[in-house]
Parts: C-alpha cells; sequence; structure tokens
C-alpha cells in the first residue's frame, strides 16, 4: 500500500509545471568543478565536462568525479552498471535481474559488495549480516536520469571511509531538481519495458531564469519508474520492479538542506548458474535452468536527510536516515548433490530416515534448493564539522566526523523445494551497532606539497539471538571490536600540468555477525543434509551439532599506491597508478550453499597497475580508454587446507574503451567495449580458467526538437556468447524443470556458469516538459 501511494504521489507530482530555470546542482560537498552553472555552452565543454578529474582536484591518482551528463551518453543493460564508470570496476549479474549484482575490482571478487563501500545519498548501501552475503549492495532502485555525480575512491587512504572500502567506495548522488520535467518510455527486446516520469516544482513560486545556487523558496523533485522484463531466459524472468522518489531541497552548495523519501519493490523469477559441462554436452539450452523455482522479492522505503552551512572559518555537515528493507531469495546451486526432500524427522529427532539418494536408483525428485530471508531496520546519521586555519603558517583545513549505524535484523536460512519450506535451518535476530570516529587534515606545505593525514576509529558490537525452532538459544551471544586506522597522502606538484601522489592506509572489513558469534554450525542439525547422516551404527542417525570456531568482527587490510595525473597534453586527462593491498584474511559467509556458515580464508595480497584517460579528441568527441591489471595470491602457498595460491575469482585483466561522438547540435552517438580476462575458478588453478569476455554497446540519439528526443540501443553488438560469472561447484542433477533425467549429471569438481545475455535492441522516446 505505501508503495503504491508513493507512486502515485510521485506521478502526480510530476506532471507539476517545472522550474526551468535551474540547472541541477552538485552534492554540497562535491569538488567545486561540479558545478558550472556559468560555464559557456560550448560543445568541447560539454564534452569536456563530463568528468572532474584535472589536475588539483583530488588526493590520489584513483579517486575521481563522473558527472550524471555522462550516463545520459552510456548504453546500460543494468542500472548498477553506473558504476562501471569507476575505472576498472565490472558489473555482473549471476541471476535475476532483481538481485544485487556481482562486483569486481583490483582483483577483488567483490561477491555483492563486501569490499567496496557504497551509497546514495549519504545513505550506505551495503548490508552486514544480510541474508545471502556480508555486504550485500543491491543498486537495482537507481535511476540513472537523476545521477547528479557519482564521486569515487579506490583504497584504504581516506578517513571518511570505513566499513566494507578497502577496495574502494562511490557516492551517488541524485540531483536537487531538473530543468525540465521528463517522460520516457522504452521497449526492447525479450519484453523489455520501462517508463520514467520526473519533474521539478519550485514551491516558492519564483521565477524563470534564477541562476543555478539562488532559488526563489524551495524544490520538489518528484520520480516514478516502473520496469518488466522477461530476458532471454526459457523460464522468463518475470521481473517486475516499482521506484518512487520525492526529494525537497532548498538552500545552495554552500548553504542548504534537503529531505528525501525513496521506495522500491521488485520480484523476479531467475535462472541461476548451471553446469557448464550441461551446455557443452548439449543436455541443457545455453538460457535454460535447472530448478525452474529459483527467484526472489525484495523491498526498501528510505527516508533521509541532509544539512549543510559554509562560512569563512569552515563547514558544518550533517545527515540522517532511517530505512525499512526486506529480501527474500531462493536458490539452488548444486541441485541435487547435498540433500533430499524426502527425509523427516521420526522418534527423538535424532533417528532420521534416511534419504533416497538419485545415485543410489531413487526416481524421487530431490531438491537442494534453500531460501534466504531476513527483514531489517536501519537507523543512522553522519556530523562533519570542518575549520579553516593556519598550522606552522601553512593553509591548513583540519575535518571531524562522526558516523553512526544501527540494524534490526531478523534473518533466516531455510529448507525449500519448490519455494515451499521443509525446515528452518537457522533463524536469528541480530543487533549490530558501528561507530566510526575519524580526524584529518590537510595542509599546504609549499607550493608544490600538499599532505592529507588521518586517522580513523571502527567500534561495532554485535548481539545475535537465536530463535531457531529446533535448537533455540544455541547459537545467542555477543561479540565487540574496535580497529584504529591510520591514513597518509602527499600530493606533489603540479610541474608541467603534472602532479604525482603517495597514499597508504589502513582499512578494514566487518564479517558476518553468525559467522562471529555462532559456535555450532547450524546446517549440521538439519536432517534434509545427506551428508548429515553419518552417526550410529545402521548410519541413520543425524549427527549432533557440530561446534565451529568464530572468527573476528573485524578484519585489517593495508594499501600503498604511487600515482601521477597529468594534462600535459591539451584536452587529455589521464592518471596511472601502481597499488599493493594486502587483506589480513579473506574471510566470507558463503552464502551461495547450503553450509550457511563462515569459511575463513587465508590472508592474501595483490599488486596492481591502472592506467586511465579521458581524451576530448575534438569539439565533438571524447574517448575514453581505462587498462587494469592485477596480480591476485594467497600468502601462504597451500592457504586453507587446499594447494595452491590463487585467488579463485580474481579478475587480473580488465579494459574498457567508450566514445561519444556528437556531430551537431541534434545528433549523438555512443560506443563502449568491455574485456574481462580469464581468471582462475580454483586455488591450485588445476581447472580451466573463465574464459575471457569482451562485450560491446551502441547507443544512438536523436533530438527531434528542443523536447523530443528519439534513443535507439544496441546490448551485445556481435552477439558473442560469455559469461557473466564461472565458479568451481559440487552438482548433482538429478532432473531438469522437474522432469527426471535418465543418467543423472554428478561432478564433485565442476564449473557453473550464468551466461552473459545475447544482442537485444531497444528503442526509446524521451519528452521534455
Amino acid at each position: 500500500m505505501f508503495l503504491n501511494a508513493t507512486a502515485l504521489a510521485a506521478a502526480l507530482a510530476c506532471v507539476s509545471p517545472s522550474t526551468r530555470a535551474q540547472q541541477a546542482r552538485a552534492a554540497p560537498d562535491a569538488p567545486p568543478q561540479s558545478v558550472a552553472a556559468s560555464d559557456p555552452p560550448q560543445k568541447v565543454e560539454i564534452l569536456g565536462r563530463h568528468y572532474d578529474n584535472g589536475v588539483g582536484t583530488s588526493d590520489a591518482a584513483s579517486q575521481g568525479v563522473v558527472r550524471g551528463e555522462r550516463l545520459s551518453d552510456l548504453p546500460l543493460l543494468r542500472p548498477g552498471e553506473v558504476l562501471e564508470t569507476v575505472p576498472g570496476l565490472v558489473v555482473t549479474q549471476h541471476s535475476g535481474d532483481g538481485k544485487a549484482n556481482q562486483y569486481f575490482l583490483r582483483g577483488y571478487n567483490l561477491d555483492h559488495g563486501t569490499d567496496f563501500a557504497t551509497f546514495v545519498d549519504n545513505v550506505p548501501m551495503n548490508m552486514p549480516t544480510n541474508a545471502h552475503g556480508q555486504g550485500y549492495t543491491d543498486l537495482n532502485f537507481l535511476i540513472p536520469e537523476l545521477v547528479d555525480v557519482i564521486e569515487y575512491q579506490k583504497g584504504p587512504y581516506f578517513a571518511r571511509n570505513g566499513d566494507f572500502s578497502s577496495a574502494g567506495s562511490a557516492q551517488i548522488r541524485y540531483v536537487d531538481h531538473l530543468d525540465k520535467g521528463i517522460a520516457d518510455l522504452t521497449f526492447g527486446s525479450h519484453d523489455y519495458r520501462r517508463v520514467l516520469l520526473a519533474g521539478s516544482t519550485n514551491l516558492g513560486g519564483g521565477k524563470a531564469g534564477v541562476a543555478a545556487g539562488t532559488p526563489d523558496g524551495p524544490r520538489l523533485l518528484s520520480a516514478f519508474e516502473g520496469e518488466m522484463k522477461d530476458g532471454p531466459w526459457a523460464i522468463p524472468e518475470r521481473l517486475h520492479k516499482i521506484n518512487g522518489v520525492l526529494k525537497l531541497s532548498d538552500g545552495n552548495r554552500e548553504n542548504g538542506w534537503s529531505v528525501n523519501g525513496k521506495a522500491y519493490s521488485a520480484h523476479w523469477d531467475s535462472t541461476d548458474q548451471v553446469p557448464l559441462e550441461m551446455i557443452q554436452s548439449g543436455m541443457l539450452c545455453r538460457f535454460c535452468a535447472v530448478d525452474p523455482t529459483d527467484g526472489g522479492h525484495t523491498q526498501r522505503v528510505i527516508l533521509g536527510g541532509e544539512w549543510h552551512r559554509h562560512t569563512e572559518g569552515g563547514y558544518t555537515r550533517a545527515s540522517a536516515y532511517a530505512e525499512h528493507y526486506s529480501l527474500q531469495l531462493w536458490s539452488d546451486f548444486t541441485f541435487d548433490f547435498d540433500r533430499s526432500s524426502t527425509a523427516t524427522p521420526s522418534g527423538d529427532d535424532t533417528t532420521v530416515t534416511p534419504p533416497n539418494f538419485p545415485f543410489l536408483g531413487s526416481a524421487t525428485r530431490n531438491s537442494d534448493q534453500f531460501s534466504q530471508l531476513e527483514h531489517r531496520n536501519i537507523v543512522g546519521g553522519e556530523l562533519v564539522q570542518g575549520w579553516n586555519h593556519l598550522l606552522l603558517g601553512r593553509d591548513s583545513v583540519t575535518e571531524a566526523g562522526a558516523q553512526l549505524r544501527i540494524d534490526n535484523i531478523d534473518v533466516s536460512l531455510l529448507d525449500t523445494v519448490a519455494r515451499v519450506t521443509q525446515y528452518t535451518v537457522s533463524a536469528d535476530q541480530v543487533r549490530q551497532a558501528d561507530l566510526g570516529l575519524y580526524i584529518q587534515n590537510s595542509t599546504q606545505w609549499a607550493p608544490w606539497l600538499r599532505g592529507l593525514a588521518g586517522l580513523r576509529t571502527e567500534t561495532i558490537h554485535m548481539r545475535q539471538t537465536d530463535v531457531t525452532p529446533t535448537t533455540p538459544g544455541l547459537n545467542s551471544g555477543t561479540a565487540s571490536a574496535t580497529q584504529v586506522m591510520p591514513k597518509l597522502s602527499l600530493i606533489f606538484g603540479p610541474w608541467e600540468k603534472t602532479e604525482f601522489f603517495v597514499n597508504a592506509g589502513k582499512g578494514l572489513h566487518s564479517n558476518d555477525a553468525r559467522g562471529v558469534i555462532n559456535r555450532y554450525d547450524p546446517t549440521s542439525a538439519d536432517p534434509h543434509n545427506a551428508s548429515n547422516y553419518t552417526c550410529g551404527a545402521t548410519g541413520n542417525k543425524l549427527c549432533p551439532p557440530q561446534a565451529v570456531s568464530g572468527v573476528p568482527p573485524l578484519v585489517s587490510s593495508q594499501g600503498f599506491e604511487l600515482g601521477l595525473r597529468s594534462e600535459i597534453i591539451p584536452g587529455l586527462q589521464e592518471s596511472l597508478s601502481l597499488w599493493l593491498l594486502h587483506s589480513d584474511s579473506e574471510l566470507v559467509y558463503v552464502a551461495d550453499s547450503d553450509i550457511g556458515s563462515t569459511v575463513p580464508n587465508g590472508a592474501a595480497r595483490r599488486v596492481g597497475f591502472e592506467w586511465n584517460s579521458h581524451y576530448v579528441y575534438s569539439r565533438n568527441l571524447l574517448l575514453d580508454l581505462d587498462l587494469s591489471w592485477v596480480r591476485a595470491r594467497y600468502d601462504d602457498a597451500n592457504a586453507n587446507g587446499s594447494p595452491g595460491n590463487f585467488i579463485p575469482n580474481a579478475v587480473p585483466r580488465v579494459f574498457t574503451f567508450g566514445a561519444t561522438y556528437k556531430p551537431d547540435e541534434r545528433t549523438s552517438l555512443g560506443w563502449t567495449t568491455r574485456y574481462i580476462g580469464p581468471y582462475p575458478i580454483v586455488q591450485d588453478n588445476s581447472l580451466p580458467p573463465a574464459p575471457s569476455a569482451l562485450t560491446s554497446n551502441f547507443i544512438a540519439q536523436y533530438k527531434v526538437n528542443p523536447a523530443l528526443t528519439l534513443r535507439a540501443e544496441v546490448l551485445n553488438v556481435f552477439n558473442r556468447q560469455f559469461y557473466d560469472i564461472a565458479y568451481e561447484q559440487n552438482y548433482l542433477v538429478n532432473s531438469v524443470g522437474g522432469a527426471p533425467l535418465a543418467s543423472p549429471v554428478s561432478n564433485a569438481n565442476g564449473i557453473t556458469v550464468h551466461p552473459g545475455e545475447p544482442r537485444q535492441f531497444r528503442v526509446g522516446l524521451n519528452y521534455r516538459f
């Protein structure tokens, strides 16, 4: 009901008269270059202003700002791909499009966000102790047309960034208002349909033509988005999502405030990864699913606000948010390998009927499907104070900040068959609080030397109450930890429009509270798990819960980087960085299986090189080129009790190329190409590496008149066959789509893949009013 009301309110507000006088302003703490109300309207400036990455704008070569205008020239398959404007970051999907994306950066398989912190309008998106995976980051609610700036930072060098930011972070900010209203309709292959209505209203009744930053009264931004698609899958995805935004703001970049509300809901059926050998043998079509009942649904409602003030002596920023979030996923990655739906408790609940294993000739359809369910409420905020002053006679700025986040989470792991719950494996109520305090100082020590020094402390407290029906209280407990993280950056230059950077710092990520607090493996009391039938003389007694060792709440990382940024060639902005990142442990919560526990992996070291360039070749042509190379290895040649030191799914090479060509005022053409190099999928590299993936996308836009623009997109232009992800996986397939196989397919060391989507076409109509 709330979502329907929000959608209706947003749609009504969108058709209100639009204040066409003002340009969308940057967020209050964005770099000055992002405010360009006085720039002359030349095409070369329009292309050049897609980025704010010039010399003197950042504290590291790997830090930068992407303006929202850039997104309008890019063909996007999914909303989360806006993050691919962060050089070297890869966004894929291994399940349905309502599920969080899979992210890769700097040799990390970030899974769904474990070591990359993402914020939208100051609200953290990473979900600790999530039902599916630690740091789960769902960006499917993003509306690219509303993005003002994306500020990104890589490495643990910045005191403001805390949990989940070892590999990097991104702050995505929506515009406060729009020059003109938007009515956008898009249709495409595989029953893709999308509608967007957005607009701004000046509640102060101001006159048109008011300069940006000096509005006449509060402004109301509203947007409504609806999307449906089936995708190329043999079992239609049936994605349905609705999305609403309301944002009230007043003031300018120096002094002002805003409050906003966001509401999002989606449900879908998913085709998860499937055995590669079945595709290669023809037993399974490329876009077929083994279990047709996988899928999910999710909802979130966010209320947030911020206030900012700048004076000659400094600045103050304050923000707060409250969020309700829910998620339920049904997944089956091992198919029939682990358990049978026919196993039922009997007697004293320690003696059970053994499962009918398919390899013993049973015709019973087994299922390893499980469901991950959570509901959470989050409250949090940030308070920042900055002072302009002299330090030893040098111009200096000191900033101090406090960040608090409290999550109240109900999280469960369930055995299911065709989305019907068979058994509650675990159910926990978790209260988790995270307090971050930091101070940093930036001082111009000489005309050619600037220093940035910071210190951050992160304190986390977890309290878990085990409410599993069969073992209540077994895994209840508390845990706390604090870490101190120093940061240091030195910026030399510029000389000949070139500057140099030295960055170092300590970072962290938190671990799932269940992995920290659990003292017994909840799956070892699951009567549907075949591996538990190992006790008793007849082998038909369920083993008692098995003890496990907890993992630390916080895991440290250490980073170091040398870089340079140059504009020595007119029109060309380029940056180079050589970096090292060491993680004390690759501890992860294994959610993509029925195990449901934390597996401690060894310490790891990553060394890499990046080259990023943006070239305004002419008044009409912008070229982007980003190259990334990484070597990722475990410290121990035999880490994790297994031979070898390769880190599975650590992508070693990423190449992206983009071109935007605007031959005249009406026409715009955009092209992107992304290459992902082969990567290991098992620690000893004994299995063939995941193959490389090369995809290209194209967009053409033509402005019929000042109000109407036509758009055509071709995604995966050359219709290349590739895989979004490949995993080493145990599996046993006894049936496909519910139909028994004549001969089961079993592999205790196989490869499962999720195919990338084939070529598809989209056409759109954009009307500005």
